[in-house]
C-alpha cells in the first residue's frame, strides 16, 4: 500500500517511473582520493593477452582489483583522450593531432549537447574542468607530470607549457627530458593556466612521495603522467631504455605500492589505472560515444579511441573483480563527478551513459 501512494505522489507531481520502486541506483561508496594513472597507445590484447610484457598490470595488478575488459578510449591520437578525461569535451581536429602549435580555441558557438564549437586547442576560460570543479567545492586536486622542468628551455618546472602561439617543444623526448605537454590535459584550459593554481598544483612527479606521506597533504584528485619512456609511448627510450609496456610495468612496480600503502588511500582511496587509447587501427567505441560538432570521426579514420582496458584498485573493490560492463573516459570522468558531487562536464553528463558500479565497487 505504502508502495501504491508513493506511486501514485510521483505521478502526481509529474514524475515518470520506469522501474520498481524497490529497485535503487548505485551510490558510489565513500572514496576520499582518486589517483588516475594514464598509460599510451597499447590495446587490450597486446597488454593483457598472452606474451604480454607488462606481467605486473596484466596479473598482479587485475588480481588486486577491478579489471574493466571493455574500457573504451575517445579518440586518436593523444590529447583528445586526455581533455575527455578532464572536461568531457570531444575532439578537435587539432587535438586529434596532439596540437603542435599551442594555439587558442577559438570558440563560435555551443552545440546542442553542450560541446563548444570551433578550432584550437586551449579553451577559453569559462570552460571548465574537473580540477575547477573541485576547487569550487573546495577539494584538492593535482596534476603530477613526470621529467617536467627538468630542461628549462623547453618547459617551465609548474605549470609546463609553451607560450600561446608557439611550436610545442615537447612533442618529442629529449634524453634529459621526456616530458609530453599533450600529456598534461589540464595546460589546454585558460581556466587553468591563467591562474595562480596551475604553478601550485601542475608540478612535477618528485612531488607526489611526499604528499602521499600524510592525507592533509593527499590530493583529493592526483591525476598522473609518466614520461614517454615509461607511459609506454616511446620503444625504445631516448635514453636507452627499453619502453614500450617493460618500462611502463617497471614505473607501475614502482608507484603503485607507494599510492597503495598511503594512509589517504587505505582510508578511502581509489586508484584507476588505463590507456589513453589503443592502437590506431582500432577505431571501436562503447557507451553510445559521440563524435562532437567539430569532426567527423573521433577516431579519424573510424568512430572512437578503441578498447585498452582498465583497472581499478580501491579497498572498495573486492580483488580480483572482472567487469565486462562498457565504459570509456567520459564514464571515468562521470564516476569522479559522483564520488565527489559535482555536476556532469561535457559528454560525462550524456543520457545513458553509466558511471562504475556494482560490478566495480564490490565490497
Amino acid at each position: 500500500m505504502f508502495r501504491l501512494h508513493l506511486r501514485r505522489a510521483a505521478l502526481l507531481a509529474g514524475f515518470a517511473l520506469t522501474a520498481p520502486l524497490a529497485s535503487c541506483v548505485h551510490r558510489a561508496p565513500p572514496i576520499t582520493h582518486v589517483f588516475v594513472i594514464v598509460l599510451e597507445n597499447k590495446g587490450f590484447t597486446t597488454t593483457f593477452g598472452p606474451g604480454t610484457h607488462a606481467p605486473y598490470l596484466a596479473d598482479t595488478l587485475t588480481k588486486a582489483g577491478a579489471f574493466l575488459r571493455q574500457y573504451y578510449g575517445i579518440g586518436h591520437a593523444s590529447l583528445d583522450n586526455y581533455i575527455a578525461m578532464i572536461s568531457g569535451i570531444a575532439p578537435t581536429p587539432e587535438t586529434q593531432a596532439d596540437c603542435g602549435v599551442f594555439a587558442d580555441f577559438r570558440q563560435t558557438g555551443t552545440s546542442p549537447d553542450g560541446q563548444p564549437i570551433g578550432r584550437g586547442c586551449v579553451y577559453p576560460a569559462p570552460i571548465q574542468t574537473v580540477a575547477n570543479q573541485l576547487a569550487g567545492r573546495g577539494l584538492t586536486w593535482h596534476a603530477y607530470m613526470e621529467d617536467m622542468g627538468l630542461d628549462p628551455s623547453r618547459e617551465a618546472a609548474t605549470c609546463g607549457h609553451p607560450a600561446i602561439g608557439a611550436p610545442d617543444l615537447t612533442e618529442g623526448a629529449a634524453p634529459n627530458d621526456q616530458y609530453a605537454t599533450k600529456h598534461n590535459p589540464f595546460v589546454y584550459f585558460h581556466s587553468i593556466i591563467d591562474t595562480p593554481a596551475c604553478d601550485s598544483n601542475v608540478v612535477s612527479l618528485t612531488h607526489l612521495e611526499a604528499d602521499l606521506a600524510s592525507p592533509a597533504r593527499t590530493a583529493n584528485y592526483s591525476f598522473i603522467s609518466p614520461s614517454l619512456c615509461h607511459d609506454a609511448h616511446d620503444t625504445p627510450c631516448v635514453n636507452g631504455e627499453p619502453g614500450g609496456l617493460v618500462s611502463a610495468d617497471a614505473f607501475l612496480r614502482h608507484w603503485v605500492p607507494i599510492i597503495t600503502s598511503s594512509p589517504a588511500f587505505r582510508s578511502g582511496g581509489l586508484l584507476i589505472i588505463t590507456f589513453d587509447e589503443a592502437n590506431r587501427a582500432d577505431t571501436t567505441i562503447c557507451c553510445d560515444e559521440q563524435p562532437g560538432p567539430n569532426v567527423e570521426h573521433a577516431g579519424v579514420e573510424g568512430p572512437g579511441g578503441g578498447r585498452p582496458g582498465a583497472v581499478l584498485i580501491s579497498p572498495f573493490i573486492k580483488p580480483g573483480t572482472v567487469s565486462d560492463v562498457p565504459y570509456n573516459h567520459y564514464s571515468m570522468l562521470r564516476s569522479v563527478e559522483d564520488i565527489f558531487g559535482l555536476p556532469h562536464l561535457g559528454y560525462a553528463g550524456q543520457q545513458g551513459l553509466q558511471p562504475f558500479g556494482k560490478d566495480v565497487f564490490t565490497r
